[in-house]
C-alpha cells in the first residue's frame, strides 16, 4: 500500500454561510490555501468527492432527522438551535460533506492511500441520530465508520481530538462493541457530555473512553493523557481503521475554547495516530474536519498533520 496522503473537499461548501457565525467558509479556504502553498505537501493528491446521495446519512441518522434538515432548507433556511443554522443550500452542502467523508473512506479501504483528509464542512460530530446540533447537520465521521464496516472494516476506532466532546458520535455507537469512541476534550464545556463515567452501553462496556480536561490544559499534558488513556485503549481494541474527528479548536488561539495546544501538538497527535494505524489498521486512517475557528491556527495545524501523515 502507498504511504500517500490525499485530500477531498466539497466545492459547494461556501453556500453554507451565516454572517458573523464562526463556522464559516473561510475555514476551509484557509486550509486549502495553506496546503497548496506548502512545499512539503506538493505530493498530496486531490480527490473528487463524487455525487452526494440522500441515502448516505441513513447509515447513521433516522429518516426524520434527514427530513428535518431537508425541510428547513426547502423553506429557505433557519436555525435548529441557537448555534446551528441552515440556509436554502445547507441540505445539499451537508450531503456533499458526508460524501467527502464517504469518498475518503472508500479510497482508504481500497488501499489507494494510507490516509485521506476530508476537508469539508459543515462539521458533524455533535449531530445525533435524531438531531442536528452544535453547528452540525449530518455526522460525517459516523458515516465514515459505518461505510468502512460495510467495506470490511469490522472494528473501527474513532479518535476525537476536537476541544468539544463528540456527543453525537458517542451516542450513535454507544452500545456497539465493534466501534471504539475516544475523546480528549475540555470539560465542563459544550455540549456538557463526556465525563469519565460514560463507558459504553450494556453490550459495549469499555468501548467509550472519555478524557475530560480542564481549561488551560497545555499541549504537553494533553499528549501525556492521550498516551496514558487513548493509546492503550486503541491498542487493546486493535481496529482495522482509525477515523479521526479532526477538530483544531483546542489550539491556544482558538476563540471558542480554553485549551492551550499548539501546531506542534497537532503534529505529534498525527504522528501518534499514524503509529497506531500502522500497528493495527494496515496504516489506514480517515480524517474528517470538525471544529477550529482561528484561521491561522487551523490552517497551520491541518498542514502539520498532513506533513506528519505523509512523511
Amino acid at each position: 500500500m502507498s504511504r500517500a496522503v490525499a485530500i477531498i473537499t466539497n466545492s459547494d461548501q461556501a453556500l453554507h454561510f451565516s454572517a458573523g457565525h464562526p463556522e464559516r467558509p473561510d475555514r476551509v479556504r484557509a486550509i486549502l490555501e495553506r496546503v497548496r502553498s506548502d512545499g512539503e505537501l506538493v505530493d498530496v493528491q486531490w480527490l473528487e468527492a463524487g455525487t452526494p446521495s440522500r441515502d448516505l446519512p441513513l447509515l447513521v441518522h433516522t429518516p426524520a432527522e434527514i427530513d428535518t434538515v431537508e425541510a428547513m432548507a426547502a423553506a429557505g433556511g433557519g436555525w435548529f438551535d441557537a448555534d446551528t443554522y441552515c440556509t436554502k443550500d445547507s441540505f445539499k452542502v451537508a450531503l456533499s460533506a458526508a460524501q467527502c467523508a464517504a469518498g475518503a473512506t472508500e479510497a482508504v479501504m481500497r488501499d489507494d492511500f494510507a490516509s485521506v483528509f476530508a476537508v469539508a464542512r459543515p462539521p458533524g460530530h455533535h449531530a445525533t441520530a435524531t438531531r442536528p446540533m452544535g453547528f452540525c447537520l449530518f455526522n460525517s465521521a459516523a458515516i465514515a465508520v459505518q461505510l468502512a464496516r460495510q467495506r470490511g472494516g469490522h472494528r473501527v476506532a474513532v479518535v476525537d481530538i476536537d476541544v468539544h466532546h463528540g456527543n453525537g458520535t458517542q451516542d450513535i455507537f454507544y452500545d456497539d462493541p465493534a466501534v471504539l469512541y475516544t475523546s480528549v476534550h475540555q470539560y465542563p464545556w459544550y455540549p456538557g457530555s463526556g465525563d469519565g463515567t460514560e463507558r459504553g452501553g450494556p453490550n459495549a462496556e469499555g468501548t467509550v473512553v472519555n478524557v475530560p480536561v480542564p481549561a488551560g490544559t497545555q499541549g504537553e499534558r494533553w499528549l501525556e493523557l492521550f498516551d496514558e488513556r487513548i493509546v492503550p485503549a486503541v491498542d487493546a481494541f486493535a481496529p482495522s481503521l482509525i477515523v479521526v474527528s479532526a477538530g483544531y479548536d483546542a489550539h491556544a488561539d482558538d476563540p471558542l475554547a480554553e485549551l492551550q495546544l499548539t501546531v506542534d501538538t497537532y503534529r505529534e497527535i498525527a504522528q501518534r495516530v499514524r503509529r497506531l494505524a500502522d500497528t493495527h489498521a494496515h496504516g489506514r486512517s480517515v480524517w474528517v474536519l470538525e471544529g477550529g475557528y482561528d484561521l491561522e491556527a487551523i490552517s497551520a495545524s491541518v498542514a502539520a498533520c498532513l506533513q506528519a501523515l505523509a512523511a
